[in-house]
């Protein structure tokens, strides 16, 4: 990905050389002639009319000069009112002007008006790319809990102020699950493969919640949500949940029973994993959802609190099965 501040940069740095410059004394026969031994470049769109000296004159679309009678001149054929950009301009106003004139190519001018380059529409694509890359880049900082740009230029007090309160979020759900942990003492003495597997299952959780969080925060952008749109949108999600909860469940389970030689603590752990990853996409989907339709920024809230729901979710149905089960 080119750097942040590639943007201000020269428009030369990505102008194309590869240019149809056609002399404005040519008749369309010699043009075709010249163009015929000059050869042309990728994508050429239009072609340029200059003088002796290469300064740019004018512009002649490539069907007007095709369909012109071969001795119509040049001169006399090409759009005078061309739309230049001058050298020292930035790429981001070159991407601008493009925008703005909806043109598919545009020349790159000297001081003197010297044709020296062209951007088309392919700058435009590939820096609309970049910026989309860099779009998730940025919700995926902010599905943690803070805006990228905020943090980024923020002196080290203000950048603790606006990261400590999810921090803290992050903390008081880990008490709450060390305390429901701490309800289940009896059951973790049953079977200490519980406690071998704890970790895995509340990982599972936490990175299928976020998954489907992502998914739903990148929805939000470009639909309005109603109640259809969430059901729809929870049937296509719980199968999803269904089947990773399925498969992630039977690995753990057949892991289990390899190598601690407990097929039946091993389908309780599968078991708590099938129903906690049903948990943690169903809260993937509704928390972003219920901060919206709470009139609050679901990209900057929904990580802290996701997770931690999901990791008491997960933490309830490990311990609460294997209590009922052992």
């Amino acid at each position: 990905m080119p750097h942040p501040n590639h943007l201000s940069l020269p428009v030369l740095h990505v102008a194309r050389h590869d240019y149809a410059a056609l002399n404005h004394q040519f008749s369309v026969r010699e043009a075709l002639d010249n163009i015929r031994q000059q050869g042309l470049g990728e994508r050429i769109i239009y072609f340029y009319v200059v003088d002796d000296e290469g300064r740019l004159l004018g512009v002649l679309p490539s069907r007007r000069l095709l369909t012109a009678p071969l001795d119509d001149r040049l001169v006399d054929l090409m759009d005078r009112g061309v739309v230049s950009i001058p050298e020292q301009a930035s790429i981001l106003q070159a991407c601008q002007l493009l925008i703005q004139r909806r043109f598919l190519a545009l020349p790159v001018v000297d001081a003197e008006g010297r044709l020296c380059g062209l951007v088309d529409i392919a700058l435009l694509n590939e820096e609309s790319y970049d910026l989309r890359q860099r779009d998730q880049a940025d919700a995926l900082f902010e599905t943690l809990g803070f805006h990228v740009a905020q943090v980024g230029n923020a002196s080290p007090l203000w950048a603790f102020r606006l990261r400590v309160p999810w921090l803290l979020a992050t903390i008081a759900s880990g008490t709450a699950c060390a305390v429901l942990a701490s309800l289940y003492e009896l059951t973790l003495a049953k079977s200490l493969v519980l406690a071998f597997f704890l970790t895995l299952v509340l990982g599972l959780g936490e990175s299928v919640s976020m998954q489907s969080m992502s998914v739903t925060i990148q929805a939000l952008r470009s639909v309005r949500p109603d109640l259809a749109w969430y059901l729809r949108c929870l049937r296509h999600e719980m199968p999803t949940a269904v089947l990773l909860g399925t498969t992630c469940g039977s690995l753990v389970w057949l892991i289990v029973w390899l190598w601690r030689d407990e097929a039946w603590t091993g389908l309780i752990i599968g078991s708590s994993i099938l129903l906690s990853l049903c948990a943690a996409c169903l809260l993937g989907l509704s928390v972003p959802a219920a901060l919206h339709a709470a009139k609050l920024d679901p990209k900057i809230a929904a990580g802290p609190v996701t997770l931690a729901i999901t990791d008491i979710c997960t933490l309830l149905f490990y311990f609460s099965l294997a209590a009922w089960l052992l």
